[in-house]
């Protein structure tokens, strides 16, 4: 007889939540100033009704609304999880300032320590390896999508590049250190825990080299295209993996005079650059378009123009001006941090794809990606439809993708699948 999450063979079927009989109103317990200690010595925080349909339903984050009081804890534990009954449901990490108090460990009562940590991430490569096969640079976790919460690796050929996002990671960076250098025997390990979501953790921001050395930026291949990235001051943790596949995409629809906004480095640049007759790259910022222009001249290809300026602007000059392209990727950095801004990033997401659309000739191609979670692919692809009607064009769905292979989507965690790309083609 199969064995449900959180049960072992041979014990009796626990209840389930509202099944059978009305919810009643829950009175959390009373706040602890000293947390409930498991039989394991590990501390326990106890969910109310809400939050154990929750963690039954798959979704690896219990708020802090749905804890059955303050356990009393000082955040960054590895704590058992129980019903307010104090039936056993799993293991979990702790935070006592986010929001998100608990992420799922766990179903099962086993010892999280240096071989839990050791298995998940050789797991994590496995399935780049059998995914990605002979490649060297790709995401290697991919935080609760790799069972690893609040931890981000990417690897770059000989070199890891790592982030720290919630207190139970940060306390572990040492062993998580020790485990990589292990498993993967990497030159240099970088700490580029040096982002935002940190604060909501009430934890600082840190950059540096963790292990190894570092000789600086560092080179990789990416499809036709050899890449650099600089792994202490690049964007993310070096660079876009999430769009590696994307990039490589690119290149098959590429033709005639092409456009890439918003270039960074030219992830997307370089690779239109194989095929089309001329690119125009636009980039907002002077470093990444120095960058930009290395990479092109170490790529060989002199059929690229680096244009510094606002894509905004740049779109509306050029509808203006009466210029047509036959291939545009728009790849603009999240215009949403949060739900409030959704309004205003829908809003900018249809100017520069209405400008976009009118600047295509018959037949041309438009890449469109967006890595604003709070705007979903139908929200996405809806904007997309209310641009073409304005622009008056008639636009063909070619492709619908997301991030690369070495970013799996949790089923649960539509968070994990935030990143949209659309292929159309204007008729």
């Amino acid at each position: 007889m199969p064995t449900t999450p959180g049960h072992k063979k041979g014990r009796p079927s626990r209840p389930q939540p509202g099944r059978g009989r009305p919810h009643r109103p829950e009175t959390p317990a009373p706040d602890r100033t000293a947390p409930e200690l498991g039989p394991d010595g590990l501390p326990q925080v106890s969910l109310l009704r809400r939050g154990v349909e929750r963690w039954q339903g798959g979704h690896p984050w219990i708020y802090r609304a749905d804890l059955n009081g303050d356990p009393g804890l000082a955040g960054g534990e590895v704590v058992r999880v129980t019903d307010s009954r104090g039936w056993f449901l799993g293991k979990a990490f702790y935070s006592r300032q986010s929001k998100i108090s608990l992420r799922w460990l766990s179903y099962e009562d086993v010892p999280v320590d240096a071989d839990f940590f050791r298995q998940r991430l050789a797991a994590a490569d496995a399935l780049r390896r059998k995914a990605l096969p002979g490649e060297h640079t790709y995401r290697l976790v991919h935080g609760e999508a790799d069972q690893l919460p609040g931890l981000v690796v990417d690897r770059y050929g000989d070199y890891l590049s790592a982030q720290f996002l919630v207190p139970a990671m940060e306390s572990r960076k040492e062993l998580i250190a020790d485990l990589l250098t292990e498993l993967f025997k990497p030159k240099g390990i970088v700490n580029r825990s040096d982002v935002g979501v940190r604060a909501l953790e009430g934890l600082p921001s840190e950059k540096g080299l963790l292990r190894g050395q570092l000789p600086g930026p560092i080179s990789f291949d990416e499809g036709l295209v050899r890449m650099k990235a600089d792994l202490l001051e690049g964007q993310k943790t070096g660079a876009f993996l999430d769009q590696r596949e994307n990039h490589v995409m690119a290149a098959q629809y590429a033709h005639g005079e092409a456009l890439d906004c918003f270039s960074y480095v030219g992830g997307f640049a370089l690779q239109l650059a194989t095929r089309a007759q001329r690119v125009t790259a636009v980039e907002i910022s002077d470093a990444a378009a120095a960058q930009l222009r290395d990479n092109a001249a170490a790529n060989r290809l002199t059929n690229l123009d680096v244009v510094v300026a606002n894509a905004f602007d740049f779109l509306r000059d050029a509808v203006d001006e009466g210029r047509r392209f036959d291939t545009i990727v728009l790849d603009p950095p999240s215009f949403a941090k949060n739900k409030d801004a959704v309004e205003a990033a829908v809003r900018g997401y249809k100017e520069i794809n209405l400008r976009a659309m009118q600047l295509l000739r018959p037949g041309g191609y438009l890449i469109s990606a967006s890595c604003t979670y709070h705007v979903n692919e139908q929200a996405f692809e809806d904007m997309l439809a209310s641009a073409a009607a304005d622009a008056r064009r008639r636009v063909q769905i070619i492709e619908r993708r997301g991030a690369g292979k070495d970013h799996p989507v949790l089923l649960n965690l539509r968070e994990t699948r935030y990143l949209k790309c659309f292929v159309l083609r204007v008729l």
